[in-house]
């Protein structure tokens, strides 16, 4: 050792006698107390090496001495822990501000000194690439203002220019006063740099998928920045075979532009719409500046989460915020774009066909919910932009909206109607709590999500009528329509679809797995995924969410899946039958909880009641439902709850009834002030009364059905199985869950089940209300309720 020693550069010593030396800097204060630090305080100030510390500090106090003598070995011990903590350092030169920030960053070296500065030639060099409309000049000044040395710069037509400082300096030669565009990069263009810094006006700019496959395939760092706009973008730091890459990147950025995508597919062309460049002088160096210092940080060893994460600089606003990004295990450009095919083509997975409901389980609680997939929700980079909770009507409503336009309209075949659409879309949440409102919505979300068609699903091309029978489920079994709907241009689009199903057309075909044949059928893929293409003339499925669920397990999702399909189909049953129903008995159940809604909605002159809707699978079924009291039109609102635990189940149909209250909580008496503008259900709440609606009424003189009061001692699942069997149907699960999320999805078909929309084929629709009593005979097709369902 033959450099000085001192405190680190980031240090100020500040001694009080007799208490002790104070170490200040950004980060604290840290106190050292103790005779022998009181005395090497004042010698340890850079100009003395250990040798003569040892020996100043252990002679005699005198007036110019230190405050006391300290042993040499007691000395020497001391100051190793102060090296060893970081507080002292050698060096022999004289500290720079420079230094003392790398010493606050933490990149002191391992003996403790703090980094000298490199020689010019063997500084970190970064390789400026510029796509766009940045100046090269002030990319290379923000650069060299960092103390990076540029590596080379590649114009249009190929040519590099040196960046030595000697002869590449834009003040001094004005080589970089052009604006120029650099195409391509090759895998090892740039041999002495160690990072890329990428300048783009666009981080959909499809060159960089060029910039970003060279890079990974060289194992080459790259940073992009965006310095234009008001908003200006940096990160993350891209290249690395294990992170994210910039594909990965992409799908994220598209999902939020669907209006864009579209304009640039009715266009005919590739990549985002060219913007005429926005910025100032001063936003423009703020962001390189910050660019070069991340780019700096880097290049010194310095890592930190945010490297992972795009930040975005409101020069508006004077805010950065970060956006995460992840990596996606089926991306194209980084990952295994077979992995959803191939789990759709193995037999389904679960765990035990004897799986318990996980109602009250670890996996599904809120909280874990929210720990697990709250990286999803951000307004850049996530699947759900944001979730928020409706501040209409009382608190206790625990309504919740998460919005999610980042993938609604995303079909290659969507036009801008489905586009409009998909920028309004949000899914919603309920709950007894704030809590399990939010994880609702957060997870309704994210299935919505996992069912949209990506093209990575597995597919074969056929017509119905050359597949074997035991191989293909007829769509006309699931979707349930009469042939006389086709006639009904009047009914709303969600009621019905373009055309009968043709078993001689040629449609993509996805397989589904039957749990009770235990083998793949096949069904139309248009019919089990959002937004899948069909050809011209043969648009005859429509792919919706009945029996789609979310759960803490793919079991899990099953089983919530399969109770949605039983609560439609007894909401269908009822509602288009018009049967009065037996009343729950809402006093029955000791739950404050429903004691706080019910007060809620006397608050807001309100009534509220419930009926039961169980069917012959014997899964309870409850429908609550609410009405205003002081005004001619009474805004009856309705909500639906399917379990094996009837109180659970009569708790979700409050919850749901809940969640419809918004749309109603200022409606005034002249009409207006309704929280909706769907013109079917504004028609509803202006003009249903129980007076024109008996049939929403309890049946005086009914008695609920026993059915199943508790969840069943053999296990969900296998009760599912089971209650499928018995009546000769088959239970089909499609695993919908995305490698990128993770949140279990399955949607669930049972062939016969009704869902609550208008689907009037024959069936259980006209006669499971005559097989339980509630109908003499079967309803005729003309006295159905004409009203289609609108939930």
């Amino acid at each position: 050792m033959t450099g000085e020693l001192g405190f680190t550069p980031h240090l100020r010593v500040e001694p009080v006698p007799g208490e002790a030396v104070y170490l200040v800097s950004e980060h604290g204060v840290t106190a050292l107390h103790g005779r022998a630090i009181a005395a090497l305080a004042p010698l340890l100030d850079g100009s003395r090496d250990l040798a003569h510390i040892l020996t100043e500090a252990a002679a005699p106090a005198g007036a110019a001495g230190p405050p006391g003598a300290v042993p040499a070995g007691q000395a020497e011990r001391v100051i190793a822990r102060l090296r060893a903590a970081g507080l002292v350092s050698e060096r022999d030169h004289a500290w720079t501000p420079e230094e003392a920030y790398w010493e606050l960053a933490g990149l002191h070296t391992a003996g403790g000194s703090a980094p000298a500065p490199a020689p010019q030639p063997t500084r970190p060099a970064v390789a400026p690439l510029v796509l766009g409309s940045a100046d090269p000049g002030e990319v290379v000044r923000a650069l060299r203002a960092a103390g990076l040395r540029i590596a080379d710069l590649r114009t249009v037509d190929g040519k590099a220019t040196d960046g030595d400082p000697t002869d590449g300096d834009p003040t001094a030669s004005g080589a970089f006063s052009h604006r120029r565009e650099i195409c391509q990069i090759a895998p090892r263009q740039h041999d002495d740099a160690e990072l890329t810094l990428v300048v783009c006006d666009d981080y959909l700019d499809p060159r960089l998928a060029t910039v970003d496959a060279a890079h990974r395939a060289a194992g080459r760092r790259w940073l992009p920045v965006k310095p234009v706009g008001t908003q200006a973008w940096l990160g993350p730091f891209l290249g690395a075979p294990d992170d994210p890459c910039w594909v990965c990147l992409a799908d994220r950025l598209w999902r939020g532009r669907q209006a864009e995508a579209y304009l640039q597919r009715r266009l005919g062309r590739p990549g985002p719409v060219p913007r005429p460049p926005a910025s100032l002088p001063a936003s423009r160096a703020a962001a390189l500046q910050l660019a070069a210092l991340e780019a700096a940080k880097w290049l010194a060893g310095h890592r930190h989460p945010g490297q992972r994460e795009l930040r975005t600089l409101d020069s508006l606003t004077a805010t950065v915020d970060r956006h995460p990004l992840s990596r996606r295990p089926q991306c194209p450009g980084c990952g295994d774009p077979a992995l959803v095919a191939a789990r759709i083509r193995a037999p389904l997975a679960l765990p035990s066909p004897r799986e318990p409901l996980t109602e009250t389980g670890t996996e599904t609680s809120p909280r874990r919910i929210m720990e697990r997939y709250g990286h999803l929700v951000d307004p850049v980079t996530g699947l759900v932009t944001e979730i928020r909770r409706d501040p209409r009507g009382p608190a206790v409503l625990n309504c919740f909206h998460a919005r999610h336009p980042s993938y609604a309209g995303a079909g290659p075949q969507s036009g801008l109607d489905a586009v409009r659409a998909g920028l309004r879309a949000a899914a919603h949440g309920k709950g007894r709590t704030a809590e399990q409102a939010r994880a609702s919505a957060l997870c309704e979300a994210l299935e919505h999500y996992s069912g949209h068609f990506q093209g990575d699903e597995p597919r074969q091309r056929a017509c119905y009528r050359d597949l074997h029978p035991d191989d293909a489920v007829h769509p006309d079994t699931v979707q349930l329509f009469d042939p006389r709907q086709f006639r009904d241009t009047a009914l709303p689009a969600r009621h019905r679809i373009h055309d009968p199903f043709d078993e001689g057309a040629e449609l993509d075909w996805t397989p589904v797995w039957s749990l009770t044949a235990e083998r793949h059928r096949l069904l139309p893929t248009a019919l089990l995924y959002y937004g899948a293409p069909q050809p011209p003339r043969h648009r005859c499925c429509r792919a919706d969410s009945n029996g789609t669920a979310a759960g803490g397990t793919l079991a899990d999702a099953v089983v919530r899946g399969f109770l949605e399909l039983v609560e439609r189909d007894a909401v269908a049953l009822w509602w288009y039958n018009r049967t009065r129903q037996p009343a729950v008995a809402l006093d029955a159940f000791d739950d404050p909880w429903l004691a706080e809604v019910r007060a809620a909605h006397r608050g807001l002159r309100r009534e509220v009641w419930a009926l039961d809707l169980t069917t012959d699978f014997g899964i309870p079924v409850v429908a609550a439902l609410s009405r205003r009291l002081d005004k001619p039109a009474e805004d009856i609102t309705l909500g639906f709850g399917a379990h094996f635990d009837r109180h659970t189940a009569l708790c979700h149909a409050l919850a749901e009834l809940n969640q419809m209250l918004p749309a109603v909580v200022e409606a005034r008496a002249d009409g207006g002030g309704y929280g909706t503008a769907e013109p079917e259900s504004l028609r509803w709440f202006r003009t249903a009364t129980l007076a024109d609606h008996p049939y929403l009424t309890p049946d005086p003189g009914a008695v609920p059905p026993r059915g199943i009061s508790r969840p069943p001692e053999g296990g969900a699942l296998a009760s599912v199985g089971e209650v499928v069997r018995q009546r000769g149907m088959e239970l089909l699960v499609l695993d919908q869950t995305r490698p990128d999320v993770g949140l279990p999805v399955a949607k669930v078909l049972v062939p016969g089940m009704r869902p609550h929309w208008a689907r009037f084929a024959p069936g259980r629709l006209f006669d499971v209300p005559v097989a339980l009593g509630r109908l003499p005979g079967p309803t005729p097709y003309a006295d159905l309720n004409p009203i289609p369902f609108f939930l």
